[in-house]
């Protein structure tokens, strides 16, 4: 048994083949967290301020009411901001790079340096000022949006405290960072999509050892019971999630009871948070009748109908595309199909439901204002999350085939980031 390193994943490997991967210590953790900070403010950053027209980018947040960006750019030991935390980043052109300053009495992290001494200067707002003044910019961002409660993390005391310690010629080059602070959270660097797959990996194990006769007992388990544990099994591992999992059961008849039997389909929603990135995944089990091997036909080929509305979506992927765009083209496809479509697919990465292009949500099958707007960039990561409706003449009955699966969109086009369900998952005895 070998063990190995890779960009911060530990793998056991076996002479025969590859086991599961081992999920760091929380000290390893954190040095790859903050590895991969390191790699996106300066490999990933300065393109997205070139791309977005900004040359300074402040960022202000008072501890206990963080700004979601900020979080994403704290080394790993901190948990919040503290105190007021106060972020310059400064594009000085290509020569000299971007300069990250911290407007704090010490370094935060391995990039921002200390620009702030208060035994000189007792005034944190009038040293600010102060820093960008002397660096004259000609766009300054700052998290106020409209759009994207994920970019509008400035309080308004601070907006204007900002606002009133700059002078005038400066106070009119404020503009919203939004599209600047979406860019950040959507784009996925080039080690963080060595690392994704793994991470997904790990959420599909946990839900196939939720969906087998080791967790669940026809007849006695209830749905309920999957979802706790779940939930027990996340804080076993040592991982977060950022939603409470669910477990639904269709069946023939009457799906009142919430006792798991033989012939139920199941479906699971469910992921985590791990190495910052998150996870969402819907998946669907049967459990086997006695005498049976395989589930129906029937249900097989509606998870085939499942399938074939991913396939109709994430091949109207293209960059410039908007959300409300490829959510039209995508209903006309599998309409004209015949299949009865709902898609509701979002942006994953920093945050489960994340900054980026949304495609539908379930009560807005018609566009998305504003978020569905926003058009597709390359190096974006989507959980591909629909539904569609099939009549089993069988049960008697219309079911939903509820799927969700996070893929990777990169210069290449589109691809699952650690595969895809194509086949029922089979729960036996």
């Amino acid at each position: 048994m070998k063990r190995f390193l890779i960009l911060g994943i530990l793998l056991y490997v076996s002479a025969a083949s590859a086991q599961s991967p081992l999920i760091l210590s929380q000290r390893e953790q954190a040095t790859v967290m903050d590895d991969l900070l390191d790699d996106r403010l300066k490999n990933l950053l300065p393109g997205l301020m070139s791309r977005e027209g900004f040359d300074m980018w402040v960022i202000i947040s008072r501890e206990y009411n963080e700004d979601p960006v900020i979080k994403t750019m704290l080394p790993a030991t901190w948990m919040a901001s503290r105190r007021t935390t106060m972020f310059v980043m400064f594009d000085r052109g290509a020569d000299k790079g971007v300069e990250f300053l911290a407007v704090a009495r010490y370094d935060v992290g391995k990039t921002f340096k200390r620009a702030w001494d208060p035994e000189k200067q007792p005034d944190q707002w009038a040293q600010l000022a102060k820093l960008i003044e002397e660096r004259n910019p000609q766009k300054i961002g700052v998290n106020k949006a409209p759009g994207y409660a994920h970019a509008d993390g400035i309080s308004s005391n601070d907006y204007d405290l900002l606002i009133k310690s700059l002078a005038k010629p400066l106070q009119s080059r404020v503009a919203s960072a939004e599209r600047l602070a979406v860019s950040w959270l959507e784009t996925r660097s080039e080690k963080e999509m060595v690392i994704y797959p793994q991470i997904c990996r790990i959420a599909h194990e946990i839900i196939a050892e939720g969906f087998s006769d080791r967790v669940i007992q026809p007849g006695v388990t209830t749905a309920e019971d999957v979802v706790w544990w779940y939930r027990e099994k996340i804080k076993s591992l040592k991982l977060d999630t950022w939603f409470h999992p669910s477990v639904e059961i269709q069946r023939e008849g009457s799906s009142e009871s919430e006792i798991i039997m033989p012939g139920d389909l199941l479906h699971v929603d469910f992921g985590i948070t791990y190495l910052r990135l998150n996870t969402d995944t819907q998946q669907h089990a049967y459990v086997l009748k006695p005498g049976e091997t395989d589930a129906p036909a029937f249900l097989k080929q509606a998870l085939k109908k499942g399938n074939q509305l991913q396939d109709i979506l994430t091949g109207t992927f293209k960059v410039g595309k908007t959300g409300n765009q490829v959510l039209a083209e995508s209903r006309k496809q599998a309409t004209a199909q015949g299949l009865v479509p709902s898609i509701y697919t979002h942006p994953i990465g920093y945050h489960g439901h994340a900054a980026g292009t949304n495609f539908g949500m379930w009560d807005m099958q018609g566009g998305v204002p504003f978020t569905g707007e926003y058009p597709m960039h390359a190096n974006t990561a989507y959980s591909i999350e629909l539904n569609v409706t099939v009549n089993i003449p069988e049960w008697k009955k219309d079911i939903r085939i509820m799927l969700e699966e996070d893929g990777y969109f990169g210069e290449s086009g589109f691809r699952y980031i650690d595969g895809r369900q194509t086949e029922l998952i089979l729960i036996s005895k």
